[in-house]
């Protein structure tokens, strides 16, 4: 694994196609650095501010796909992206191609596959950050695909965030920021189910934001802690907090009682009375990551078949 953020910035020309906020955010970074940039965006008018900062306008993706060797996708789905580059498949041969819409893994190999087949070099993005973001070492971007494509680009892409390189696999990138953001939707909603607890009382949402912050806080730095007890697969280990003892129950039924609804805890529970009828109630609490690990030699065969 690489990482990096730019120290300095290379003008060369660039292509971004995908002018929502985030396609925008990575052209206006370009632009304000110095870079030479084509936009092109399928609904008129998005590049209007682009434009008066110095982009060049394409009429069509063609135009686009034409302008420069080097071409950085931001759109909405995976199928935007062959919607958009199937028509000038043959204008992209011997281009680079950056993609940085939001795919999952298989998504994000299944474009690899399409565009090697086509002749095109191409390497998956994952941005983990918001548009106010680009531009600092606080947002990042994920690539993985081919390291020479990585490497010879890094400098341009450091412009944008901290790049880290995932390794060859198209779809790491990928996984690891799907991965992110499920921990952050997951975080959310564990709070978001606390504030509708005692807000059936009456707190504020605000007021229990101020109280859960630094509990929630403190309780990351386990987050190493854990870690290293799932990686050496010892869930006996003294110091746990045990299955047992991790019951969720009264959670649940507290919530009940206060017309909550409990779904995200009763997936949590759900995992740990698994692990408990297996046998492994007096096992540390991390033990539920069993229960939810995928069997990783299933999987890679599954994907090579």
């Amino acid at each position: 694994m690489t990482t990096h953020f730019a120290t300095s910035y290379p003008r060369t020309g660039v292509t971004v196609l995908g002018l929502g906020a985030m396609g925008s955010a990575l052209a206006a970074r370009l632009l304000d650095i110095g870079y030479d940039v084509t936009v092109w965006n399928r609904t008129p008018g998005r590049d209007t501010v682009l434009v008066e900062s110095g982009a060049h306008p394409a009429e069509t993706v063609a135009d686009a796909a034409g302008a420069n060797p080097l071409i950085v996708v931001c759109l909405l789905r995976a199928t935007s992206v062959y919607e958009t580059l199937t028509p000038v498949v043959e204008q992209l041969r011997g281009r680079t191609l950056i993609n940085l819409t939001t795919t999952t893994p298989n998504e994000a190999r299944a474009l690899a596959d399409w565009a090697d087949r086509h002749g095109i070099a191409y390497l998956t993005g994952a941005i983990l950050a918001v548009p106010d973001m680009i531009g600092t070492p606080a947002a990042q971007i994920f690539y993985s695909g081919p390291q020479p494509i990585y490497e010879q680009h890094h400098e341009l892409l450091d412009t944008w965030a901290t790049s880290t390189y995932d390794g060859a696999d198209p779809g790491m990138a990928s996984l690891v920021d799907l991965a992110m953001l499920s921990g952050m939707y997951q975080m959310f909603a564990g709070f978001f189910h606390g504030a509708a607890m005692v807000g059936s009382e009456g707190m504020t949402a605000e007021e229990f934001a101020r109280r859960a912050t630094p509990f929630l806080r403190a309780m990351t730095s386990g987050f190493r802690e854990y870690a290293a007890v799932i990686d050496a697969g010892d869930y006996t280990a003294p110091g746990q907090q045990s299955l047992e003892f991790s019951d969720l129950g009264h959670i649940v039924s507290a919530s009940e009682e206060q017309c909550v609804d409990p779904a995200t805890l009763v997936a949590l529970q759900g995992l740990i009375t698994r692990e408990i009828a297996a046998g492994h109630g007096s096992e540390g609490f991390a033990r539920v990551f069993e229960s939810m690990r995928a069997d990783t030699g299933d999987r890679t065969a599954e994907r090579i078949a």
